[in-house]
């Protein structure tokens, strides 16, 4: 199955106390084809990337992986994010950003899944392009969709959730963490958010609520499942490990058969895809297990 994430590459500074900043490659998109290519499979990323440091070292990285970089439009700079991590390495984000991607025509290999989200998804003018590339791929390709909601770039609340939703409307899957959705939803319980998003068209709902779990929710089923105990280094890129490993263990399911998966295999998906964001907190950056890692991951859960 072939795979074709849309948006943005980010240049991560992390910088955390008592410690020398860190540049690692990063953008939430990015991460999950990373990710996905990690896990073997085939992988295209349209994308910005400026000729400039930052941007050799992303695309470099990427490559190296075996993600295909496909660029529509040359920035003046590659994006970059200044990342704060507490005492616990939760991240703090402050953008310099800048998102023009051109739709141009269709990629030259017509994928099977097509994943947008995060910043590239709502962010004008580039936004238009990625709306317009999924939807010319929609009637032949499965869509995900992650918000990853960075308030610092959504603009004035209301018209920010309407950009999300439309994305929402576009998705067979959307997975979204439990601050997404207090911030899109402030008070509102995110199950009750997550069925809600049911009616706009996707099969699938995920939710991720960091050391608490994640849980799923479809027509017929509600299902949670915990996080792994590990020993967090840093929390940059969980989310899109997630994201990738739920999309690998969904590589044969077409349209259909997302809203008429058991109960057991979402529970399998939540297990599997929490095993690859605890391997990833466990250590610096975004860098996501490949397929032996996630493999001794779900093997030994608790990471003894």
């Amino acid at each position: 199955m072939s795979f074709l994430v849309i948006g943005e590459c980010v240049a991560d500074v992390v910088r955390a106390p008592g410690t020398a900043d860190r540049v690692h490659p990063g953008g939430s998109p990015a991460n999950v084809a990373y990710g996905l290519a990690r896990l073997g499979r085939d992988v295209t990323l349209l994308t910005q990337l400026a000729d400039d440091p930052a941007g050799r070292l992303i695309g470099d990285h990427l490559r190296g992986a075996g993600v295909r970089v496909e660029v529509g439009g040359l920035p003046e700079r590659t994006p970059s994010a200044v990342v704060g991590l507490d005492a616990e390495g939760r991240a703090t984000y402050a953008f310099d950003i800048v998102w023009t991607l051109e739709a141009g025509g269709l990629p030259a290999r017509a994928p099977a899944h097509v994943h947008i989200g995060s910043i590239a998804a709502v962010t004008a003018p580039g936004a238009a392009a990625v709306l317009t590339v999924t939807e010319r791929l929609r009637d032949r390709a499965t869509v995900s969709y992650d918000p990853n909601v960075r308030p610092g770039l959504m603009g004035e609340h209301g018209s920010a959730v309407a950009r999300v939703e439309r994305c929402v409307a576009l998705a067979d899957l959307v997975k979204a963490s439990d601050e997404d959705l207090a911030w899109l939803y402030p008070g509102e319980d995110p199950e009750a958010v997550a069925t809600r998003w049911l009616a706009l068209g996707p099969a699938v709902v995920l939710v991720t609520r960091g050391a608490a779990g994640s849980f799923a929710v479809t027509r017929h089923h509600t299902v949670a499942a915990g996080a792994p105990r590990v020993d967090v280094v840093d929390t940059v890129g969980a989310g899109d490990s997630f994201m990738s490993a739920a999309l690998d263990a969904l590589t044969v399911r077409d349209r259909a058969a997302l809203g008429a998966l058991s109960a057991g295999e979402l529970t399998g998906l939540l297990a599997r895809a929490g095993a690859a964001a605890a391997v990833t907190v466990s250590r610096a950056g975004a860098r996501p297990p490949d397929r032996a890692e996630l493999d001794a991951a779900r093997e030994d859960p608790a990471g003894t």
